[in-house]
């Protein structure tokens, strides 16, 4: 593991009120499919060559869940999202980087400020490539999902050895009654079966985060116990 860097933040929490949270940062070089893998099973996170976790010393709520491909059952409301959106086309590739990504990318959260009051500054190319398209090393791709010859929605993803890492989705709002988010991680559900992944990481599950509760709601799933380090066994329960 080529590492750059390594540090810890502290900040207002992204994801609870009144709350502030310490990060732990690792930039790592040329990071390869088995390493990115031995991070994510330990409850990181890669944004580019970045990669973080949540290491609050009074607060674990913040944590790691990932679903069970093998044993999950597609409901009839899942069914339901599927077969509305049955006109929109999806392409999955390495990561780009064009004038549609940034633009959805601002009308994303625009929409999202306006929702539920995010912070918002001007999308930047630079933090947008060094974030979603610099580090992904032949295993990071996106998923791209078009109305006809219109990107309506993003999905950037790991495919590691044994499943999927979802990094971060976003779409047009104009679209949002077709479910994206829900087609989004529902296709990756699809596609990991196609590929033999037993595994969606899906990042952070927070109980009280409006954002991040929905996740509990594709079962069965497992959680990550403790911060374990690199040199430690992980145990999903």
């Amino acid at each position: 593991m080529n590492l750059l860097k390594e540090f810890s933040l502290d900040d207002k929490c992204s994801y609870l009120d009144n709350t502030q949270q310490t990060t732990h940062y690792k930039v790592i070089d040329d990071c390869d499919a088995l390493q990115c893998q031995e991070l994510i099973e330990r409850g990181y996170r890669r944004f580019g060559k970045m990669f973080f976790r949540p290491i609050c010393a009074n607060c674990n709520e913040c944590k790691s869940i990932k679903i069970d491909v093998s044993n999950f059952k597609f409901s009839k409301s899942h069914r339901r999202v599927l077969k509305k959106a049955e006109f929109i086309k999806s392409y999955i590739q390495i990561p780009t980087m064009t004038q549609a990504h940034l633009a959805l990318f601002e009308k994303y959260h625009l929409y999202m400020k306006e929702k539920k009051n995010w912070d918002h500054s001007k999308t930047n190319p630079q933090s947008y490539y060094s974030s979603f398209v610099n580090g992904h090393n032949g295993f990071g791709y996106e998923v791209l999902y078009y109305h006809e010859d219109k990107l309506i929605a993003v999905d950037l993803i790991d495919i590691l050895e044994d499943g999927i890492s979802s990094i971060y989705f976003y779409y047009d709002p104009e679209y949002m009654k077709y479910g994206l988010g829900k087609l989004s991680l529902l296709f990756q559900i699809k596609f990991a079966e196609s590929q033999n992944k037993e595994w969606i990481y899906l990042g952070y599950y927070v109980k009280d985060c409006s954002s991040l509760s929905y996740k509990a709601d594709y079962k069965p799933f497992l959680t990550l116990q403790g911060r374990p380090t690199e040199d430690e066994e992980f145990n999903w329960v």
